[in-house]
């Protein structure tokens, strides 16, 4: 997992660097903002996301969540549960100009999680505790709504590696199996609220 990380933050400062090299002021365009996803607020995650423009095509945004409701019962059973901390960066290229219509992104999730007994995710009378990251992209586009005001819709596909310990949803303590998935489909969908500064 180090290695992950640690690769990361290279390719995050390589990227940088490269896209550095046009000064950020050569324009008059927004120059960063602050965003949250209402999709993301459904599952019952508080999340914010920042976002910065590198050169007049390209952004680097960053978006938190955090669900923090463990779904664990008094008896030490748990019951459905969402918990889970999630970064996902992601680099941008505008086709028209920083955060006005169409953009093409290139995005690396990292996540820590402990899933109970969601069918959907498959972890039904299961409790599933461990990480995972990936790689994907996606498609977005941005609505001007005023002078501050943005709404952005995106959606990404990509592969996701997840390592995790499987524990019987009635006993917190008893470890069943391990697990690594490989995981090819949606990594991405949002609708945001965007405030442009």
């Amino acid at each position: 997992m180090k290695s992950v990380l640690f690769l990361f933050a290279t390719l995050l400062t390589g990227l940088g660097s490269a896209l550095a090299q046009t000064p950020l002021h050569t324009d008059k365009g927004a120059i960063w903002a602050l965003k949250t996803n209402a999709v993301y607020w459904a599952t019952t995650t508080p999340n914010i996301g920042a976002e910065v423009r590198l050169a007049p095509k390209w952004t680097l945004e960053a978006e938190v969540g955090l669900n923090p409701f463990t779904g664990k019962n008094d008896d030490g059973s748990y019951g459905k549960s969402l918990k889970h901390f999630r970064l996902h960066p992601e680099v941008r290229y505008w086709f028209c100009e920083a955060f006005y219509k169409h953009f093409l992104g290139l995005h690396i999730p990292y996540l820590i999680y402990n899933i109970s007994d969601v069918k959907l995710l498959g972890t039904e009378n299961e409790r599933h505790q461990g990480w995972g990251t990936g790689v994907g992209i996606s498609y977005g586009y941005q609505w001007v709504l005023g002078k501050h005001w943005n709404i952005e819709a995106s959606v990404g596909v990509g592969y996701l590696y997840l390592d995790s310990e499987v524990y019987p949803c009635a006993n917190c303590g008893t470890k069943v199996r391990d697990v690594k998935k490989h995981y090819f489909g949606p990594t991405q969908a949002a609708i945001s609220a965007v405030y442009i500064f």
